[in-house]
């Protein structure tokens, strides 16, 4: 029997694999407290980072690496706790409503199509510098036919509403308040008055540069090809997704084709492949050339800048950069004689990620990229060192593809059902016959449209890349019409991904038979998942929305307004609805909790007003500040919400339990602000 030192030996070839791993162990650490860790905390961390590597020449060969992952795991803990307090910036603590000046650093369209500006060198009446943010973004409702047409580095003015950004929806889900802190969000509203330019769009730093030349390349392929077809050739050029209609949005993601529209590994690996291995072609054809340079090394630099041009015309998003870095490293590799495409080289490139933005760890885009790199990484290296024949070389491309795509569904599914509450049944169908086009016709037409941009002739790119897109949009149009195409899932608890993640990275890192032992946290977490109960009451943070599960499903006390909370609590619940269908199932009078109590809720001046007082047994959410709690019962309203955040209700043995926002996420950087008006 193998001793504990043979093991850890065996595994010593392997072990930067897992640096990656120990950086998210400890930027998960950092981002599950429920408070901000203090100057004397993070001095401890560092203290436990230093202690470990010092152990580490102390430990011997084979138990270093322990060591060595402890303080991997540190550093991850204050690699987030820095880029934390690095972005940290003003955030409006209050509603506010008047004058809103900035200039326009990025142009999109909100879930309700609303055109969406954000603005940077902001300017709010009654504000001091030191307390404006250093970003607001604005939705543009209303008629805005009188607006200046928005463009990179205008400077406009309006007259707005803003407030500060948004919790959870409910304990547990997605926190928009953190999110908005790592990009400077300030503050986030709306207008309904038109946008008028203050000063002309500024050249500015070389971002809005690039940003403009996105806005422009846009303008020019929807100009060539209209409709959706324009809008998702936009999308997988410039990551512009403005131009994309609801209907194709939602038959794309109903089939799993969704992800052809992020730039990330597909469209970074294609390209970049398309143009290295047609440097090397073109090269390998001059003689002069082909018998005086390493062809291959050429054909690398030339592919990398390639993949650097598409980074900057794409926005540069997390996906994106994690692609980038990957090809980055893979023709690294070719550059110095080694291996492209490794499990090693996919751990350079998390780590890179990770130092640059610990906080794309808890963002699906991070999730899912990694996840279907690994695997697939993983697995072709697995089949090419047992030489396991995949079949005859002909049939090579059609069984690669299948593979590919099978992989990389099995890996991102349960994710994208994690954050997206979705299940597409048929998403292998459609990327087989989506994903070869992709490479085939659309990437290279892309690469043509643009040599051929300079004579004016970039029509003929455009028109065979719109031939491609066109294709896949019927693709999915087709399968998406499919019954039983997708079905929906209950939302997980917090530990469900973490576990599932852990023991699949065991499986694939472990060296031995022991990699077994990762199925189990990975059939775990798909028991704790399956056993997962959704809240029986759901109040939203501003008291605007009540949600009671009944039978048929989550009641809402209200057929309108709130749509974003409805539509999220429902798709959490994995039984989407509209929310008047759901309305229509909110009893006449309030709704029954256990015990004998009742749920009341309160939407509006009228409401508040006729509302006489309550009893002990009721709870009452009120959409407006309201006395009623003086009378003894339970009752929550905006200005006790504001200090919880929306509230779930379970039913427990001892009876009911409230449990806050604020109860799971603590006191946070991003979860408290100061009045900063004169």
């Amino acid at each position: 029997m193998r001793t504990i030192k043979e093991v850890l030996l065996r595994q010593r070839s392997h072990m930067f694999e897992w640096v990656p791993v120990a950086l998210a162990l400890g930027i998960g650490w950092y981002f599950s407290l429920r408070f901000e860790p203090s100057a004397l905390f993070l001095v401890f961390v560092s203290g436990g980072l230093f202690g470990a590597l010092i152990l580490a020449r102390f430990l011997g060969e084979a138990f270093s690496p322990l060591a060595l992952g402890s303080a991997a795991v540190a550093a991850g803990f204050l690699l987030a706790a820095h880029r934390a307090h690095d972005v940290a910036g003003p955030v409006i603590g209050w509603r506010y409503y008047g004058p809103v000046e900035g200039r326009v650093v990025n142009i999109d369209r909100s879930s309700s199509d609303a055109l969406r500006l954000t603005l940077d060198q902001v300017t709010l009446e009654r504000v001091p510098p030191a307390g404006t943010p250093a970003r607001v973004r604005i939705s543009l409702h209303g008629d805005q036919s009188a607006s200046v047409v928005p463009v990179p580095g205008l400077r406009i003015m309006t007259t707005g509403h803003l407030s500060p950004p948004g919790g959870p929806v409910e304990p547990g889900g997605f926190d928009f308040q953190r999110h908005a802190w790592f990009g400077q969000l300030g503050a986030v509203g709306y207008t309904r008055v038109p946008v008028l330019a203050s000063a002309p769009a500024s050249e500015g730093a070389a971002g809005l540069a690039v940003f403009r030349m996105r806005m422009a390349a846009s303008a020019r392929v929807q100009d060539v090809l209209p409709g959706d077809v324009g809008g998702v050739a936009v999308a997988v050029t410039t990551g512009a997704r403005s131009g994309i209609s609801q209907q194709a949005l939602e038959d794309l993601r109903a089939s799993n084709l969704a992800h052809l529209l992020a730039i990330s590994g597909l469209h970074m690996g294609l390209l970049s492949g398309f143009v290295f291995a047609l440097l090397r072609v073109v090269l390998s054809l001059i003689p002069a050339l082909a018998l005086r340079i390493n062809v291959k090394k050429t054909a690398a630099v030339g592919a990398l800048a390639a993949a650097s041009f598409y980074l900057a015309m794409s926005g540069g998003n997390v996906a994106t950069e994690r692609a980038y870095v990957m090809v980055a490293v893979a023709f690294g590799a070719i550059l110095i004689n080694r291996r492209a495409i490794s499990l090693r080289g996919v751990a350079i490139a998390a780590v890179i990620v990770l130092c640059l933005r610990p906080e794309a760890l808890l963002g699906p885009g991070f999730q899912m990229s990694f996840a279907a790199t690994t695997a697939l990484v993983a697995v072709f290296g697995w089949v090419r060192d047992a030489k396991i024949s995949t079949g005859p070389k002909w049939a090579a491309p059609v069984v690669g593809v299948l593979m590919s795509s099978g992989i990389a569904g099995l890996a991102t599914a349960p994710i994208g059902a994690a954050h997206f509450n979705a299940l597409a049944h048929y998403g292998l169908l459609a990327n087989l016959l989506s994903v070869p086009v992709m490479g085939a016709v659309v990437v290279p037409a892309s690469v043509l449209a643009a040599i051929l941009a300079p004579f004016g002739l970039d029509w003929i790119g455009l028109w065979l890349m719109g031939a491609g897109l066109q294709w896949i949009l019927g693709v999915g149009t087709f399968v998406a019409g499919l019954d039983g195409a997708r079905s929906f899932v209950p939302g997980p608890g917090a530990v469900v991904l973490p576990m599932m993640a852990l023991g699949a990275l065991f499986v694939i890192l472990w060296r031995g038979r022991l990699r077994v032992a990762g199925l189990v946290p990975v059939l775990a977490s798909f028991v704790l998942w399956f056993q997962a109960d959704r809240p029986l009451g759901l109040i939203a943070e501003n008291g605007a929305l009540v949600g009671l599960m009944t039978s048929e499903g989550r009641a809402l006390s209200k057929p309108k307004g709130a749509g974003f909370v409805a539509r999220n609590w429902l798709e959490n619940d994995g039984a989407p609805a509209d929310q008047a269908v759901a309305a229509a199932r909110w009893p006449a009078g309030g709704g029954q909790l256990p015990g004998g109590m009742s749920l009341v809720h309160l939407s509006g001046k009228k409401a508040v007003a006729a509302f006489s007082g309550c009893a002990a047994d009721e709870v009452v959410v009120a959409s407006l500040d309201t006395p009623l709690k003086e009378t003894g019962c339970t009752v929550f309203d905006p200005a006790y919400l504001q200090s919880t955040g929306a509230v779930a209700i379970h039913e427990t043995r001892d009876g009911l339990k409230f449990i806050s926002v604020r109860d799971l996420t603590g006191s946070r950087l991003w979860t408290h602000w100061k009045d900063e008006r004169d």
